[in-house]
């Protein structure tokens, strides 16, 4: 390569450094802009983003200069031949190649809503009890995925299960790149184990949908219009059938010419539910508008397939061995216990570098 300094290449992927440079300053010509300052949310999103680039610019030059350190070190393993030298060695490089690899998925993430915060829902598919409770386990790796990698995780809806487990969670998920991310989780999971609920001790077969979409931020510019919205309440029940309150504190927002329905219960209040299925509602108006920008074959709906056998992007394998296998990018690895518990890293890698034009 002529220029080195131009290009950062790891695993086959071109990292453009004057392209971003060029961002920056376009980033930076906005800042200056005396009006930015009218919508304080707009301009608090154009700064998260000058910041996420000059982070990016200033991670490739601190591993420019891990490299150069490793060089040496390289050089003095050969000269000393020092076994502690060369481990220490192994050991800089592995870190410095797993910063690469972060960096080189970033670069892949180029979609304007990957760098989006996302909203992630999970519902169970047929099957009842055993299936809410599967529903439930996503929910527990997620959040555990979240906090493991640093991002805010809230739970806008959720709905209990009549006996155990969830009939519906809607989780946002707030973090650098968390819709680039997690798009790679959205389909159907498949889990098979020796069900906890089957006196016999016989092995079941679940299933549970995840469907992520981009947070709508205030550089979105999503129309909608309040004819548009039938909003009906009611009053938000839990497990058994008790009554969270005895107001009519849920919400039903339905949005008419998408026909997106949304339905928030968890908040006791009215306001809370309002808001959080609003800020639901556009996020999918939005993703619908993605798609639409895209000139895809389907539409977003479409891409919810059923929640059955033949569908699932991912099966998790309790029973008569441990396995977790991703379909699409072929994927799988035995460690069961560490993927629930939110070690999905692996999985997402291997989908963005196997599809990057997702």
């Amino acid at each position: 390569m002529n220029n080195p300094e131009k290009y950062y290449l790891t695993f086959g992927v071109f990292f453009d450094i004057d392209s971003k440079k060029n961002e920056i300053q376009e980033l930076e010509k906005q800042t200056h802009d005396p009006s930015l300052w009218n919508n304080p949310e707009k301009a608090q999103t154009l700064l998260k983003k000058l910041s996420l680039q000059k982070e990016i610019i200033q991670e490739w030059s601190d591993y420019q200069k891990e490299l150069e350190d490793l060089t040496l070190l390289l050089q003095m393993s050969e000269e000393e031949e020092s076994r502690d030298i060369i481990d220490e060695l192994d050991r800089e490089s592995n870190k410095l190649l797993q910063k690469i690899r972060d960096l080189e998925l970033r670069g892949i993430m180029s979609a304007p809503e990957d760098t989006k915060d996302a909203i992630l829902t999970i519902h169970p598919g047929a099957g009842g009890t055993e299936s809410q409770d599967w529903a439930e386990m996503l929910m527990r790796m997620y959040l555990r995925w979240a906090d493991k990698n640093e991002f805010q995780a809230e739970i806008l809806d959720l709905l209990p299960g009549e006996e155990a487990g969830i009939k519906s969670v809607t989780i946002e998920i707030t973090g650098p790149h968390a819709f680039g991310y997690l798009k790679a989780e959205s389909g159907v999971h498949r889990l098979v184990r020796i069900s906890p609920f089957d006196a016999s001790g016989r092995r079941h077969t679940s299933f549970a949908s995840v469907f992520v979409v981009p947070e709508a931020d205030e550089e979105i510019e999503i129309e909608i219009n309040p004819n548009d919205l039938r909003i009906d309440t009611f009053r938000a029940s839990g497990a058994g059938g008790q009554h969270v309150n005895r107001t009519d504190s849920a919400v039903r927002i339905t949005h008419i010419p998408t026909n997106i329905v949304v339905t928030c219960q968890s908040e006791r209040s009215q306001y809370k539910n309002k808001a959080n299925a609003m800020k639901i509602l556009k996020a999918r108006i939005y993703q619908k508008k993605l798609e639409k920008e895209k000139e895809k074959k389907q539409k977003l709906e479409d891409t919810k397939t059923g929640i059955s056998w033949g569908n699932q992007i991912r099966s998790y394998v309790f029973h008569p061995y441990n396995m977790v296998k991703d379909h699409r990018s072929d994927y799988e690895t035995s460690d069961i216990q560490g993927v629930m518990d939110g070690n999905i890293e692996d999985f997402i890698n291997a989908y963005l570098l196997y599809k990057p034009e997702i």
